[in-house]
């Protein structure tokens, strides 16, 4: 990154403002992102897993820090806010501020970092620098507004607002009066758990500064306010320019390296916003498919495989990371397992392992029907004692007895069943959104997450889908957020406090929904605000129904997965609930 301005620079892990390293070194206000930091170290590990697994792909070898910053095809895949997954970008306030202010510089990508803080929101620097973006960007041009014109040269890069804590010791000095060392007390007093009383004693000494400068009370006043926004935390220019850096990188790697992004988010996890069922659906949105795991292709982790994402088998429910790897190196010393009996033969594996590697689809390759082949190894397993051992209870001796005439021709489990499995086994599934399954049982004049942008601003809607999250942040005055996902795409919601209060145990506690709002469309954002939420109960039936058949009687020895329905009835939603994975909760 070149210098530019008062742009920060990286420089071996430090960050050097344009006043040079020196100087640098001595400003106390700025906290260097090391390798130690928590966050640095964890993305630093998530970009060399994707560089080598770039060079595996035989892509060559990826310097991050040769790649274009000015790329025009990345900036416009950040602009239309297609940022899941991207370290600091990828919240959903993140992401609606992205789609407004459309960043076309690593420039404009450091402010984007900075603003979605708490400090610069409650200080109200949010909507001033988006109305300022917009009208350069329509007029080429923009004239910033200024509390007073002493902030001119303190706030001309970021149109007035203040975004970065170095702005907050400016501005004490220049319209405040502080001394440097003053401004440094302040400063401090705002990293404080006590921050916004320790800030609120500084107002007299700000007054009579700002006084002493010719400023008006009634404008000092304005000022101060905002500089106690940064009580509820902001960024130092120079993180705000790591991390933008970051976020740059990340989104280069999604663009141009798709399926080795999406690989080693999988692998990575936990991280970020997201759980990974949202990260495998945006995937396939957006051309990158993700396959299930297979017995003779997967490795232990998540890999890739031409364009796409092979699961890996530590993804797996009883399936722990070492069984994982040791599975894919019996595969590699043994050769490709020719049959469920030779798979439980070499690997001893649980046999509840086994039973789920076959219902999820590990073991399609073998050629027979998942309840086929669930039969199969109930005849070589007499019980469902655990094989830990070489020759464990229950486990038949390796006789070459013929076994076709115990076979029975058995039906293929329903897209439900194995939807249903793929979420209780590996957490997601590869070919199946639940709302795509239900949509047939659903009531009418519901409407999908791709079409809203469609449709006219204003409208009465209704909308059903997971939730993904939910935010209700303390800067947001009691209002909730969530992000639902059908089978098309993600829809925002804006719930008030009112209907919060309402429907509260239906927002905390009900996997699948059902909203009714106002759609409302406006600078690029796409929003539902709620008037009503349900939970999804019963589908409402269409046409005959047909009765759901049980798995065999020897199959019930699977348990559970002889009990998967085969109908969308109270049961079948009700395990549906059971196994989706929970929101993630965030402040």
């Amino acid at each position: 990154m070149k210098p530019n301005g008062n742009v920060a620079v990286a420089t071996a892990g430090n960050f050097v403002g344009p006043w040079g390293a020196s100087k640098s070194a001595r400003c106390s206000q700025f906290r260097p992102l090391t390798g130690g930091d928590r966050h640095s170290g964890r993305i630093e590990a998530h970009g060399d897993f994707i560089r080598e697994l770039i060079a595996e792909q035989g892509k060559g070898t990826l310097d991050l820090s040769r790649v274009p910053h000015d790329d025009p095809a990345v900036y416009q895949m950040i602009a239309e806010g297609d940022t899941i997954g991207v370290f600091q970008v990828e919240s959903r306030a993140q992401i609606q501020t992205l789609v407004r202010t459309q960043p076309q510089s690593l420039e404009d990508l450091i402010v984007q970092v900075a603003i979605v803080r708490p400090g610069p929101i409650v200080g109200g620097a949010l909507n001033p620098y988006i109305t300022a973006r917009q009208a350069l960007r329509r007029d080429g041009e923009v004239v910033p507004t200024y509390d007073h014109p002493l902030l001119e040269p303190v706030l001309r890069e970021t149109y007035g607002a203040i975004l970065y804590q170095e702005q907050v010791l400016e501005v004490a000095v220049t319209l405040g009066g502080f001394t440097p060392g003053q401004a440094d007390i302040l400063r401090r007093s705002m990293s404080r758990k006590r921050s916004l009383e320790a800030m609120n004693s500084f107002w007299e000494q700000f007054r009579a500064g700002a006084a002493e400068r010719g400023v008006p009370e009634e404008t000092a006043k304005i000022v101060f306010d905002k500089l106690l926004g940064f009580a509820a935390y902001g960024f130092p220019k120079s993180h705000a320019a790591a991390f933008a850096l970051l976020a740059y990188q990340s989104c280069y790697l999604k663009y141009y390296y798709p399926a080795e992004f999406y690989c080693a988010l999988f692998n990575n996890q936990p991280m970020g916003f997201y759980p990974p069922h949202a990260f495998a659906n945006d995937a396939q949105r957006r051309g990158t498919p993700v396959l299930p795991p297979d017995v003779n292709r997967s490795g232990g982790r998540c890999t890739v495989e031409g364009r796409a994402v092979r699961i890996g088998f530590n993804y797996v429910d009883g399936i722990g990371e070492e069984v994982a790897t040791a599975l894919a190196e019996e595969r590699a010393r043994g050769g490709p397992f020719r049959s469920v009996i030779d798979l439980a033969r070499r690997t001893h594996l649980k046999r509840e392992a086994l039973e789920h590697l076959i219902v999820v689809g590990a073991c399609d390759c073998f050629g027979l029907r998942r309840r086929e082949l669930l039969w199969q190894l109930g005849l070589f397993l007499a019980d469902r004692r655990l094989g830990a051992s070489a020759k464990p209870n229950g486990w038949q001796l390796a006789l070459g007895l013929p076994t076709e005439q115990d076979m029975v021709t058995l039906k293929e489990m329903s897209a439900w069943e194995r939807m249903i499995a793929d979420y209780e086994i590996i957490g997601l599934s590869p070919q199946h959104h639940p709302l795509g399954l239900l949509r047939p049982h659903l009531p009418g004049k519901l409407v999908r997450a791709a079409d809203l942008e469609h449709l006219p601003h204003n409208s009465f809607v209704r909308l059903a889908g997971l939730v993904v999250c939910r935010q209700r942040p303390a800067t947001a005055k009691g209002m909730l957020f969530m992000l639902l996902e059908d089978e098309s795409g993600l829809a925002n919601v804006i719930v008030h406090p009112p209907l919060y209060e309402r429907r509260r145990v239906i927002i905390r506690g009900a996997p699948f929904q059902i909203i009714s709002g106002r759609l409302q469309l406006r600078d690029n954002t796409v929003n539902i605000v709620a008037t009503d939420i349900q939970p999804i109960e019963r589908p409402g039936k269409r046409g005959p129904q047909p009765k759901p058949e049980p798995i065999d009687a020897l199959l019930a020895q699977a348990e559970r997965i002889a009990t998967l329905p085969g109908d969308l009835d109270d049961a079948a939603l009700a395990h549906l609930r059971l196994v989706t994975p929970a929101a993630h909760d965030f402040r």
